[in-house]
């Protein structure tokens, strides 16, 4: 029997339906750049049995669909419950992101004065930022195979890879703390074995069925570290970063996900991948500034993978052979564990380095006489040799001779590269190209001159200097296809390159037995560059090009030419070598009051118009003065940027610095919040960028 039900009845239901949904309110974080997270009702049907963060959501936002993250779930709203609009969908079977990863990307956002959701979905890989939804993980019963297996099943004990006493030293002091947080400076001169200790660890992780996961600065370091690392382990190795194809990447991320990849090597984006089973992490080249994102959401690999380690509660080793003078510094304040590697692994012998001045030199390639000869002495003993000039292209300047003109950028203040294969004029700073002019653009003159030298001109004029030699180029340009990189370098790895030229591509991860003799051609103009740490990295460029001589047997020297035999950088290198010239730069740091014995922060602007990025930063100057914490504060500019024009548009900066880190975040979240409720000029873009590592 069907009982009638009455008007009233309906309404008392409709109300206990809504007092029902308005227990559960799900807190939302979209892609967009605003500070709060958004409050949903659930959707009316396909709504999971229970609501867990990390779960994607298709919800409403303004006019438009899009792709939010479920970051935790509330009893009631400061909303109206008339203005809440219900989720469209559930994209995921079970949440992409656990508790810990969401906690992990929440503090990356706070300390880098990000919003939530845009870090989030900087996170993701590309295919999960999307609205399409992901195939439920299938845990124990993934069929897919694996990207590589190692088949020596971990370490292996044989005569060639035994550890000397300090390879066994820092492996014992790290497998003690394994399953506790606790960082390590694995400080190892260039040859010293610091892969070997990577591997040994990461064995022990795979033993225990565990996840090891390894970070490099650069795709280029990945395909000999990815081959020495899968030759030697067992388990199933992935590999992630942005040249992969999008179903590579997206495979692998799955597998890392999953727990069934064992080891993960990426770039610095991999920081954020779900790893359920990590119980080490391993930074390679630590100080490499590649680790921070300079656009965007502007962290640092690095310092996220030590909150990663704390988090997980787990070892991370920062490994390196020139390590960033914070890093060295933590480790003198016993911050960090400091396990040190100060001698090459079997018989290879540091190299000899020598300073050659070239002031009233003749130079022929940008080669001195003395560099000639000693490279026609290594070429006829058959080894190889590697020149180092960290300038792609041609010519960096093109010059008309009648009346001067230089050949500039006019979307940026900076000079256009001349390229020859294929020829073009290139602004190595916006990427756009243009043909190479035959006639000067204000007097018609055809007197165009090349000033200066990159790597395809050396790469010219080297051939008719060496004329029955082998020689490579290896830089961005020349390794542009898929491909290209591993070739090359093992090609010379193979002995069947004599001379290899190339950029800093070179200057750090690859082992070539075969060099003994490194030229370092022109790196005076660092010296004198507008950034606090020019010197600290033009030390770190030295030292790691000279490491690659003599890594075998054979002995290995180094030639530096320069035109300042005096410069104080190049005497302390030579007489104390990088841990002297480090000391005295920290001193300097210290009396300077700048990292890490101060904070930086920028406050970056740009628009098309050269005044509007002042007139904000002026009015961000004035309302941090409203701050309490302003009196910890040193605020300098605004000013022009050192590169004032990229890209068609103007940028100024303000320089906030602090020598305590608590109090310098404390003042940046509310100046971040003053800020956003500032009216701005709609071609205005301004950010905050943490820890900068680039002035520019």
């Amino acid at each position: 029997m069907i009982e009638k039900t009455s008007d009233q009845d309906v309404q008392l239901s409709t109300e206990v339906t809504n007092v029902l949904e308005l227990t559960v309110i799900l807190q939302v974080a979209v892609d967009v750049p605003l500070l709060t997270l958004f409050d949903y009702l659930p959707p009316l049907v396909s709504a999971p049995m229970e609501w867990i963060p990390g779960l994607r959501l298709l919800v409403p936002f303004g006019t438009r669909q899009r792709v939010g993250i479920l970051m935790g779930i509330a009893a009631h709203s400061e909303c109206a419950a008339e203005r809440l609009k219900r989720v469209n969908a559930v994209l995921d079977a079970m949440p992409l992101l656990t508790a810990l990863d969401l906690q992990l990307i929440a503090w990356a956002a706070s300390y880098y004065q990000q919003p939530v959701g845009e870090a989030l979905f900087t996170a993701l890989p590309p295919h999960l930022r999307k609205k399409s939804p992901q195939p439920p993980f299938s845990k124990g019963e993934n069929k897919k195979p694996p990207l590589e297996k190692g088949g020596l099943g971990g370490i292996c004990e044989t005569g060639e890879f035994a550890l000397n006493a300090d390879q066994d030293a820092a492996v014992n002091a790290i497998s003690a703390a394994l399953g506790t947080f606790q960082p390590f400076l694995l400080d190892g001169v260039t040859g010293s074995g610091k892969t070997e200790v990577y591997i040994q660890l990461i064995s022990q992780v795979i033993a225990a069925g565990q996840q090891a996961l390894v970070i490099v600065p650069e795709i280029g370091l990945t395909p000999q570290l990815q081959h020495r690392l899968t030759s030697r382990l067992s388990g199933v190795t992935v590999v992630l970063h942005s040249r992969l194809k999008a179903s590579e990447r997206a495979r692998n991320w799955e597998l890392a996900a999953l727990g069934t990849a064992t080891l993960v090597l990426g770039t610095r984006s991999a920081i954020f991948v779900p790893l359920p089973h990590l119980a080490l992490i391993v930074v390679d080249e630590e100080h490499d500034q590649s680790l921070k994102q300079q656009d965007g959401f502007r962290y640092s690999a690095r310092d996220v993978a030590v909150r990663r380690a704390q988090l997980v509660g787990c070892p991370v080793v920062l490994g390196s052979a020139t390590p960033a003078l914070e890093t060295f510094h933590n480790a003198q304040r016993k911050r960090y564990g400091w396990l040190q590697l100060p001698r090459r692994a079997g018989v290879a012998r540091p190299p000899k380095i020598s300073l050659l001045d070239i002031r009233q030199q003749p130079l022929r390639a940008g080669l001195s006489m003395v560099l000639r000869e000693r490279m026609e002495t290594e070429l006829a003993a058959g080894n190889q040799i590697l020149l180092f000039l960290n300038r792609r292209g041609y010519a960096p300047v093109l010059m008309c001779h009648s009346c001067g003109w230089i050949g500039s950028c006019s979307h940026c203040d900076a000079r256009l590269t001349l390229h020859l294969s294929p020829p073009k004029f290139w602004c190595h700073h916006c990427e756009r190209t243009q043909p190479v002019p035959q006639h000067c653009p204000d007097c018609k003159s055809a007197d165009l001159r090349l000033l200066g030298r990159g790597t395809e001109r050396l790469e010219e004029e080297l051939q008719p200097l060496f004329p029955e030699t082998t020689i490579v180029r290896i830089d961005s340009d020349s390794t542009s296809r898929q491909g290209e990189l591993k070739r090359l370098l093992g090609a010379v790895k193979r002995g069947e390159v004599q001379i290899v030229l190339g950029t800093q591509m070179l200057a750090k991860g690859h082992d070539f037995p075969g060099i003994t003799l490194v030229g370092i051609l022109d790196l005076d103009g660092m010296f004198y560059a507008n950034d606090f740490r020019a010197t600290e990295r033009t030390a770190q460029l030295i030292v790691q090009v000279a490491g690659r001589a003599g890594r075998a047997e054979r002995a290995g020297q180094v030639i530096l030419q320069t035109r300042h035999p005096e410069h104080p950088l190049l005497q302390s290198l030579l007489r104390s070598g990088y841990h002297g010239f480090m000391t005295e730069a920290l001193r300097e740091r210290e009396a300077a009051e700048l990292p890490p014995f101060a904070h930086l922060a920028l406050l970056r602007a740009d628009a098309t118009d050269e005044l509007i990025p002042f007139e904000f930063l002026r009015e961000a100057k004035r309302l941090a003065a409203d701050i309490p914490a302003f009196a910890h504060m040193l605020i300098l500019g605004p000013a022009a940027s050192p590169l004032a024009r990229r890209l068609g548009r103007y940028h100024a900066q303000l320089l906030v610095q602090c020598t305590n880190r608590a109090q310098l975040q404390r003042f940046l979240k509310q100046w971040r919040i003053a800020l956003h409720k500032v009216k701005i000029n709609h071609h205005l873009h301004w950010s905050i960028d943490v820890d900068p590592q680039e002035m520019f």
